[in-house]
């Protein structure tokens, strides 16, 4: 699978029967649907944090395909914190992308556990050299 951002093969990494598509280049992530809420455990918030999920119809950020049905994605404005964190939809429901640092910054919004074995995994992986 390409990265929808710079185009590069992804790498597929397996955590806890979810695979998840990263680029090593941008340090984007691919989640398919339904492994977002398999990564985050705790139903309750979990669907607390997906019904938050709100289409933005004004962003000015460039749009990006969809790396299954290469379809443009939607912006979806998750939660209602500030600074506003965008990440992108599949319409066709295939899946989430995450720029770098957003699926971070989504299991700090949905104030999971700290101490989460997948969310410090996670955390040591793809969050390292961010500044």
């Amino acid at each position: 699978m390409d990265c929808p951002v710079c185009k590069n093969a992804m790498v597929t990494l397996e955590l806890e029967d979810v695979e998840i598509d990263y680029c090593a280049d941008c340090g984007g992530i691919w989640l398919d649907a339904g492994e977002l809420e398999l990564l985050l455990g705790e139903p309750g918030r979990v669907r607390h944090l997906i019904d938050s999920f709100k289409v933005d119809r004004g962003s000015t950020e460039r749009v990006r395909k969809c790396p299954i049905c290469d379809k443009k994605m939607q912006k979806i404005v998750v939660g209602s914190a500030a600074p506003a964190l965008l990440i992108d939809k599949c319409r066709r429901g295939d899946g989430l992308w995450f720029d770098k640092g957003e699926l971070h910054e989504i299991f700090d919004r949905a104030e999971l556990d700290k101490g989460s074995k997948i969310q410090k995994l996670l955390k040591d992986i793809f969050v390292q050299g961010q500044g």
